[in-house]
Parts: structure tokens; sequence; C-alpha cells
């Protein structure tokens, strides 16, 4: 019973947090909004990359719960250069065979789940996202055990029984 309290106070405060996104976007602007700023609507990123001409993209990521990843850049001045939700059809369409799993996670931000197939040699990692209006599906990509992709593939997202939602 004390677990069952713990998993559903876990998803009230994860939806929480993803409904106060575009609340914590619309308060920050490109070129004028600071690293502070960011930081105090989004908290520590997920992880930091190294951005071009010496920027810096912040990756926030709203996976296994939500269907989308946000990478932010700040620029060398210290300003928001950029703000981008990347689990989108252009990006997914730019995740080709034999890209590394570095650059695949750099563009699309943690996945939601990496699940091993050692029989067959693979590794899939998931990504929850949103096809509209409001479909949740699952952006697959397969890699080899040397970690280059072998293919990808866009999937109704499962529900918990295992059924399409």
């Amino acid at each position: 019973m004390v677990r069952q309290i713990g998993m559903v106070a876990t998803v009230i405060c994860s939806v929480m947090l993803l409904a106060c996104d575009p609340q914590r976007i619309s308060e920050l602007e490109e070129g004028v909004s600071t690293e502070a700023d960011v930081r105090t609507r989004f908290g520590e990123p997920e992880k930091i990359w190294d951005g071009a001409g010496g920027s810096r993209v912040f990756e926030y990521n709203r996976q296994p719960e939500g269907v989308r990843n946000y990478m932010i850049t700040i620029g060398p001045d210290g300003r928001m250069s950029a703000l981008r939700q990347v689990l989108t059809p252009e990006n997914f369409s730019r995740i080709v065979p034999g890209m590394m799993m570095e650059e695949v996670r750099r563009a699309l931000g943690k996945p939601a789940r990496i699940t091993r197939y050692d029989r067959q040699r693979e590794i899939h990692y998931d990504w929850r996202y949103l096809e509209p209006p409001n479909t949740t599906m699952a952006f697959t990509v397969v890699f080899s055990p040397d970690y280059r992709v072998l293919r990808t593939m866009q999937t109704l997202e499962p529900d918990e029984k295992g059924g399409p939602r």
C-alpha cells in the first residue's frame, strides 16, 4: 500500500513539473535571458554539451514520464541564444545508420528507456514523444553492440499492460 502511494505521488509530482514547462519557457527570452535565469526556471541540466563557438547546450530531459526534451543554448556571453524541444520528426529524420550513440544522445537527449536484446545483438533506445494532436508515440533507435545506429522505427507507445494507448 505504501509503495503504491509513493508511486502515485511520484507520478503526480512529475505531471505537475511537466505542466510548468510552458510557464517557464514563456518567462525566458532568447538574447536577453541569462544562464542564471535558465537555471532558476529549469534547475540543473541533465547534461551540459559543448556547443559551437564557445557556447554550451543544457539538456533538460522530461523522459520517461514526459514526451519532450529541451536543449537550451547558452552563448559565450552567458545569454540564452536558443531553446528547442528536440523530440520532433525533423530531428528524428537526422538519425541515420552508422551514427554513434553519443551523436544521437546529443541530438535527442536522454531516452525514456534502454533495452538490450543480447540474442539479436541489439540495444534499443526509446524516446516518448507526442504525435499531434495527442497520440503518445515511441521513437526507437536500434544500435549494434558497438553503439552504431542500425535503424530507427516509430510505434505507438504501449500502455502499462503492454497494449497500445
